[in-house]
């Protein structure tokens, strides 16, 4: 246990939804207060979320915090 699997899938999941909104990573960080190197990391599976960030990414991607946890769909769909 602990090989980073989830926050891999996370980081996943994270860049899926951003990119389905047509958001940079530049603006989402903006818009969370985060920098994009935190960011990166994030969707890279290097870092996981605090509470506080997962709350913010959900609210500027508009889906709720367990939609971010949603790993079925990691990349989208064609013609999606």
């Amino acid at each position: 246990m602990g090989n980073g699997k989830l926050k891999q899938q996370f980081g996943r999941r994270l860049r899926v939804l951003r990119v389905l909104r047509d958001i940079t990573q530049e603006q989402l960080a903006e818009r969370c207060g985060v920098s994009v190197d935190h960011l990166s990391m994030l969707e890279r599976g290097i870092n996981g979320p605090s509470f506080d960030l997962l709350e913010r990414l959900a609210d500027v991607l508009g889906v709720r915090v367990k939609e971010m946890f949603d790993f079925e769909l990691l990349e989208p769909r064609e013609g999606a």
